[in-house]
Formats: C-alpha cells, structure tokens, sequence
C-alpha cells in the first residue's frame, strides 16, 4: 500500500515523535499499565499504529470487496446497506403455550427472526417424564416432547414468513424432522423453509457436554441432514457450526476461530467421506459466533475467519462454487460477560458486543436480555435487548456503509495476528490428527480450560476489571423481576404427554420406530424414517431411545 520510501519517511517521523513529543509525557505522567492486550490476552495491542504495520497488505489479495473473494469485506455485494442483519431473539419459556405467546410478541415488536431454545432434557434426548428431567423440564428452554408441543409453539405462525433457528444439537435431526412436519401441515413446500439448525455436536464434546452418541453416529446424523436438505430444503441451513460456546468455555479469540473452522473442515471431510459434493452441501453451512466486550478485537475475529474460511473451502477442498466459500454467520452477544451484579450495567454491554458484531458483518444477530445471568429474560428485558439492535440499524449509521473500519492500521494488522494465531492452531490440530482426534484426546478441552483458569484468576487478583463486580461496586442491588419456571409447569407438560400417548396411533409409531431402527442399523439416511416417526407423534425420547439403541451413548475417558 505504500511504498518503501514512504514508509521510510514514516518510520522516521515516528522515531522524531517518540523521542521528542511522547517521551516528555511518559516520563511525567506514564501510561495506566505496563502492556496492553487484546481482550483475551492473545495479541499486545501497541501504543500506535501506522502503515508500517500493515506494509505487506495486498489489497485484493487480502480484503478484496464485498462479496468477492476473500470475503474479508462482508459476504454479500451491498451488506447491510441492501438488507439489515436478521435480528433473532433467543426464546424459549418453559412450556409451548408460553413460547408460542413469547414469539408472537417478538414479530409484533418487528423481530424479523426466531431463535429457540430447548430445556436440557430435549437437548440430551429426553421426555419430559423420564427420570433423567426431574427438576429440568421447562427451564433453560421450552420443553418438547414430540410434535404437538411443536404445533403450539408455531400456531398461527406462518414458516413461509419466519426464519426461525434452533438450538439443537445431539437430537437434531428429530426437532428438524419436527420442523419440516410443521411445514407440511401449513402446506408450505420444504424449498421454502428458511433457518438453521445448530446440529454442531462436536462443540458439545468440546464445551457443553450435551451428546448423546459417540463422535461417529453423531456425525452420521450431521452428514444426513446435510443430505436431506440439499435435496429437499435448499433454502435451510443444515448447521450452525457454533464458536458460540467454545468463547463461552473460555476460549481466545483467536482459538474460538480456530476451533470453530477446526469443526467446520472436520464436517466438511465427513460429508465428502459420505460421498457428497463439496458445492451441493457447503453453501448451506452457516457460522455462529459470539460477541464480547473489545470492539476491535471482535470484528478483527470475524473479518479473520471470513478469509481464512474461503481460502480453506478453495485450497483444501476444491470448492468452485463462490457461495461455497461465504461464511455467513449469526451472532450472539457475550452470556459469559452478563453481571449478576448491577444487571444495567448488562444493557451497555450488550449493545456495545451488538456495534461489534454489526460492523464485522453478520448475517443475524441475537442480544441478550439484561437479567439473563440471573433468570430466563423478562418481557420487559428482551424488548430492550431487541431495541437496541433496532436503535443500530436505524439511528447510529454503523449499517450505511460496508466495512466501515477497513484500512484501520490497527484493525487490518489485529486480522492479521488473529488469522496468523488461528492458522497455527489449526496446523497443530491437523499434526493431532484433526479436530475429531484433538477433541477425543482432550487437548482442546485443555486449551480452553488453562485460559479460562488465567481469566479467572485475574478477575481475582484485580487484574481484569469487571465493572460492578470487582470494581465500582454498590452496597445494594435494585430489585430486579424474575422470570420463573414453576414446578407447576413441569406436571402439566408430563400430562399432556400421557395425553398424546394415549391418543396416537400406536401401532403407526410402532411401524415408524421399527422402519427407524432397521435404517439405523444400515447406511439409509436416517431424516425421512424420523420425519415419519414425529408425524406419528413418538416422542423425541422414543426416536432418540432407538438410536441409542443402535449407536450406544458416549462416555468421556477424561
């Protein structure tokens, strides 16, 4: 970009500034600390920037424009210019009743997308009334027992009108086949179905340990929805492949792209194994990512792994197809950062993780309720949460122009470190035998964990500031209203599934179960036999009974 005369000419001005302008500052006044690092410690952020720290960028090779390959610049020719981010909020109250009352209160307040959580009994494969769900039915998530819970969650709305994205992982296919079944039933053709589900069961073995099966069966299930949805549903993304909850666990930036893409190549290798085409599948997987406090370093992140995605998709895989190459991504606003403590302070937080994810170019973008650390949202909390992507794309400018902080010296040479960092975790995965391999070690757990113990530790020692919690911190605490799950709701929801048992067809989920059990036990795609058992109505835990059956559950070795 310059070149080497000029640069010269800055170095020079540079030194004459030190010596003659900053050093008579620091030597009276100093500066706050020592070292300045990024917000995760993984790169020292310098006193200044200047071209000379970016000198070896190569503009096309390097940004290139939006919509063109590398893909640093955004996925799409206009950005948010041509159309806003999807603005999802994440809901999911204990019972479908309460959901469906949440969603229709989001379209009212101008969502423009729907974002479900599952209770942990669902995720792990569970019904409501197995031994396993005592005292979890309907908390963390709505509780789903088999398709008529889905059909209050989305009474009178329309799926040709929403996108909606479901967190679901372990028993994907099922809440999928589920969401297809719903689809059916409003006679809207499966071509039209738009969303994503999460489906990303590695990131479980990493950071949440929600799995049910072991690693190969799971990404038996992965690669057979990739199938289906090629085939049937073209519109809807087959994964979400989550650096969510790698951050969430701890993670840098910097391992949260490595790890994330780590999984995606680790997909993509399992759907070619299957015998799919790279360009058939590949344009329907889609990224999620979280959003944390250090603005810069945040859209550094996902500028990083845009380029590094496309440039992974072309020289390790062959993709021809350009929409093969985009990673599109949703993003969520930082769980992990949320203060129990003086929970206003949470609004600010969100809104500044919300700039970030804006300005790095995501495709849909969730904000949290201010109280979420210490409850399931409040009305009153996700409409702020809502407002304030709203105030974003109409008030503050940031979606006007695409890429606004390109050519930044600091935040072009922070992609660069990023992208340097993540590639060199990533060839040292490879040398570990691929992600599947690292994570059935345990290493990347371990890597994880040994930063998430220092960032502990120096919010502990005062190191780290957290506002309100290790610092400027009030005796007392407004009142602050709490979103409960009754335990009520829990015999309810078990009696409306006696009741479903008892009105179904059995020897149909029978049939259905059986023809499930036989294509589990061979090689046919396992989407339409679940499809034909959830319209049947058995239960998530009757499907996911059988294939635990037939794949057996995982146990961790550490």
């Amino acid at each position: 970009m310059f070149d080497p005369d000029e640069l010269a000419e800055i170095r020079a001005a540079k030194r004459e500034w030190e010596e003659e302008t900053l050093a008579p500052t620091l030597d009276r006044f100093g500066e706050r600390r020592e070292t300045f690092t990024t917000d995760t410690g993984g790169q020292e952020v310098k006193r200044l920037y200047t071209p000379e720290d970016v000198s070896d960028l190569d503009y096309d090779e390097d940004l290139g424009f939006p919509g063109e390959d590398p893909y640093t610049r955004g996925v799409y020719p206009t950005m948010h210019r041509g159309r806003l981010w999807t603005m999802r909020q994440y809901a999911g109250m204990g019972t479908a009743a309460e959901t469906n009352e949440r969603f229709r209160y989001l379209i009212e307040q101008g969502s423009s997308g729907l974002s479900m959580a599952f209770d942990l009994p669902t995720q792990k494969g569970y019904d409501s009334d197995a031994a396993m769900a005592a005292g979890e039915v309907g908390k963390a998530g709505v509780a789903i027992d088999s398709l008529r819970d889905m059909e209050v969650v989305f009474d009178g709305i329309p799926l040709d009108d929403v996108s909606t994205s479901m967190t679901i992982n372990a028993p994907a296919a099922v809440l999928f086949a589920m969401y297809v079944a719903i689809g059916d039933q409003q006679g809207v053709p499966r071509e039209e179905l738009r969303g994503t589900i999460q489906n990303d069961v590695l990131k479980e073995y990493i950071a949440r340990n929600l799995y049910i099966y072991p690693p190969g069966p799971s990404m038996r299930l992965v690669t057979d929805i990739f199938e289906f949805c090629a085939e049937e549903t073209p519109n809807f993304n087959t994964i979400s492949i989550s650096g969510y909850h790698i951050r969430e666990a701890g993670s840098t930036a910097a391992q949260e792209v490595a790890f994330t893409l780590g999984d995606g190549i680790e997909y993509v290798e399992a759907a070619l194994d299957a015998g799919l085409d790279v360009d058939e599948f590949a344009p329907q997987l889609s990224f999620f990512f979280n959003a944390h406090n250090n603005i810069f370093e945040e859209v550094a992140k996902f500028r990083a792994a845009r380029r590094m995605w496309a440039k992974i998709l072309e020289e390790r895989f062959g993709a021809e197809d350009p929409k093969s190459k985009q990673l599109k991504f949703h993003a969520q606003t930082g769980g992990s950062t949320l203060t129990a403590q003086q929970v206003e302070n949470n609004v600010v937080r969100v809104a500044y993780q919300a700039l970030a994810a804006v300005l790095g170019g995501a495709q849909s973008l969730h904000t949290n309720g201010k109280d979420e650390a210490l409850s399931l949202p409040t009305e009153q909390s996700v409409r702020t949460a809502l407002r304030t992507q709203q105030i974003l794309a109409h008030e503050s400018g940031v979606a006007d122009t695409i890429d606004p902080l390109a050519g930044s010296y600091y935040v072009e040479s922070l992609t660069d470190d990023i992208e340097a960092e993540a590639t060199e975790i990533l060839e040292e995965v490879d040398e570990r035998g691929g992600m599947l391999s690292a994570v059935e070690s345990g290493w990347v757990k371990r890597q994880i964990q040994d930063v998430a113990f220092e960032r502990q530790r120096e919010i502990e020692s005062g190191d780290r500031i957290v506002v309100g919690v290790n610092e400027y911190e009030v005796d007392e605490e407004p009142h602050v209203d709490i979103e409960e799950v009754e335990k009520e709701d829990e015999r309810r929801q078990q009696e409306r599934l006696t009741a479903v048992k008892a009105e179904r067809d059995e020897e149909a989920v029978e049939a259905t179960l059986s023809a499930l059990r036989e294509a589990a036990a061979g090689d046919d795609n396992l989407v339409p036999p679940i499809i034909d058992a959830v319209k049947a109505y058995a239960t998530v835990g009757e499907i996911s009974d059988v294939l635990r059956d037939e794949f057996g559950e995982y146990r961790p070795s550490i």
